[in-house]
């Protein structure tokens, strides 16, 4: 990084101080825990003389477990592309405009949780409802482990709640679906045949000044054989949201590649949880009371709103973590 060359290209240099932060993620603490272990074997020997200090004592040894705790979840993200960006998508399904307003609420929330952990936020394509809400949207999340900690949200996502938009005040069902792919440079290689792939272009909607909505910019992929989807309108012209676009399909073909082989692994052990874009992962209750529970881990949290505004969102992505590499049982969640 300190070569007088090395921002000459921007996309290569940001890759290596992704690098960066990931492994100072990791040598940081481990060196943190090196060093507080010799300080901890001299506290030890204080306390036994003066008792006054064993609070000391305690809140150091709370203090590094909290850390040793952390790298053990990140000993967890072992997987090919556990360390790559997010691309992130949300679809409004079934429940009308609760639904697509659902749907926004979420990209709200990943994106607090994103903000809060440091993470870059780049918005790739978003379909606003005419009502509330949107249709659907994606957005590239680029930080240390991203991929590996978000890949665990692919699924249905349920609201309940008394529903804002119906005049009688009753309670509605919504859902939302998340799906999730690593953001992959040209170093890997995703075998995708062009001629497998049809394009349709069409007319941006939204905003986005004249150009974009005067002009076929936006850019649909479909993979035939997958009959995988992915489109692009967020860029001014219709190279860029190409370019986008191709980057969006070979993320959903590595992704496709990651599960398949996971199913595999999954085929040989019992019991393991179901997981995948049709399932209904987690339950958000704002009405008759305020909870969230995730219906894979059993995780709880009893504050809604600090779970949409990122806050208390990663316990659920560790509880994941700790399911998928058997430190912990699945459940069945029978909730309605």
């Amino acid at each position: 990084m300190a070569a007088p060359d090395f921002w000459d290209n921007s996309e290569s240099a940001q890759k290596v101080v992704m690098q960066l932060k990931t492994l100072k993620g990791i040598v940081g603490p481990l060196d943190d825990l090196d060093e507080s272990a010799t300080d901890l074997n001299a506290l030890f020997e204080m306390a036994e003389e003066d008792p006054s200090i064993e609070e000391e004592v305690r809140g150091e040894i709370d203090r590094l477990e909290g850390i040793l705790d952390d790298l053990e979840l990140k000993a967890l993200l072992s997987g090919p592309h556990d360390a790559a960006g997010a691309i992130l998508t949300l679809n409004a399904r079934d429940g009308g405009t609760d639904a697509n307003d659902w749907a926004d609420m979420m990209l709200r929330m990943y994106s607090a949780w994103a903000v809060g952990h440091g993470y870059k936020i780049e918005l790739l394509d978003r379909h606003e409802n005419e009502e509330a809400g949107i249709n659907n949207a994606s957005i590239a999340i680029r930080g240390p482990m991203a991929y590996g900690y978000l890949k665990g949200e692919e699924g249905m996502h349920r609201l309940v709640r008394i529903s804002p938009f119906n005049s009688e005040g009753k309670r509605q069902t919504s859902f939302a679906a998340v799906s999730v792919s690593p953001e992959i440079d040209d170093s890997i290689v995703i075998d995708i045949e062009k001629k497998d792939v049809r394009e349709d272009t069409y007319r941006a909607g939204g905003a986005g000044g004249q150009h974009v909505n005067k002009t076929d910019s936006a850019v649909r992929l479909t993979h035939i054989p997958t009959n995988t989807v992915v489109q692009c309108q967020n860029e001014r012209s219709q190279h860029q949201n190409r370019d986008t676009a191709w980057k969006m399909l070979r993320a959903k073909m590595a992704r496709i590649e990651e599960d398949r082989r996971e199913a595999e692994e999954a085929s040989k052990y019992a019991g393991q949880a179901k997981t995948g874009f049709g399932s209904q992962i987690r339950n958000y209750f704002l009405h008759p009371d305020q909870r969230v529970k995730d219906s894979r881990t059993g995780h709880y949290v009893g504050n809604f709103e600090s779970v949409l505004n990122g806050s208390e969102l990663q316990g659920f992505f560790d509880a994941f973590l700790r399911l998928k590499a058997g430190k912990s049982e699945a459940v069945v969640d029978d909730e309605g």
